[in-house]
């Protein structure tokens, strides 16, 4: 692919994302500058800047683009934020989120997952990203409360461990429904009195798994 090329297809993808609601400007630049293409390895590489998902290792995927800039944009992140991510999968996510949060925190069940990440992260500098390999399900007690929680797998309901670490006045958002069956992208807002719930749009994501992968 040339140069070109290359550049063609990024400013598709950028009026892609526009065209399927993602407007956050802040989203948008984060997402012009995290280049899709080196979390995207071997047969699928050539599709980087389509948007569509994608497979990885230890039978995961790597997010719908458009999907991954309307759950950033739906999470409303500002600087000052420590955001903890549930699903590092390729890492892109934590990458967008990296460049818009003051602080991210990523974890996944599969090792290698976490390994080839972090050594993207390396290679981009990005160095507030924190990549862990533990059980998403109990979030990361020792680094609680967040500001902002984002969950790239599916749920039946909010999971209470990551609820309670939550800040009052925080934000998260995640897929939640059968595994099998349609899922509804859902924000949840803290407030002091309680939970309060929007349904965004329905979705299809990996089922929230507990425990460690094998790999």
């Amino acid at each position: 692919m040339t140069d070109d090329d290359l550049a063609t297809r990024k400013m598709q993808f950028l009026y892609a994302l526009r065209s399927r609601g993602v407007t956050d400007n802040a989203v948008l630049q984060a997402m012009e500058e995290i280049d899709r293409g080196p979390f995207v390895r071997g047969l699928f590489a050539e599709r980087a800047y389509e948007d569509m998902p994608l497979p990885i290792a230890c039978g995961q995927t790597i997010s719908q683009p458009s999907v991954v800039g309307l759950m950033t944009q739906a999470l409303q992140v500002t600087p000052r934020d420590k955001v903890l991510e549930i699903g590092t999968g390729s890492g892109y996510q934590a990458a967008i989120l990296a460049k818009i949060a003051r602080r991210v925190y990523t974890i996944d069940r599969h090792r290698r997952l976490v390994r080839e990440a972090r050594a993207i992260f390396e290679e981009l500098d990005l160095h507030t990203i924190t990549a862990i390999t533990g059980d998403g399900s109990h979030g990361l007690p020792d680094q609680a409360p967040f500001d902002r929680i984002i969950v790239t797998a599916a749920a039946e309901d909010p999971p209470g461990p990551l609820l309670a670490q939550l800040k009052v006045g925080g934000i998260m958002v995640l897929p939640v429904g059968q595994s099998d069956a349609v899922q509804s992208l859902i924000r949840v807002r803290k407030h002091e009195t309680g939970l309060e719930y929007d349904e965004l749009r329905e979705v299809r994501f990996v089922p929230l798994l507990e425990g460690l992968g094998k790999e």
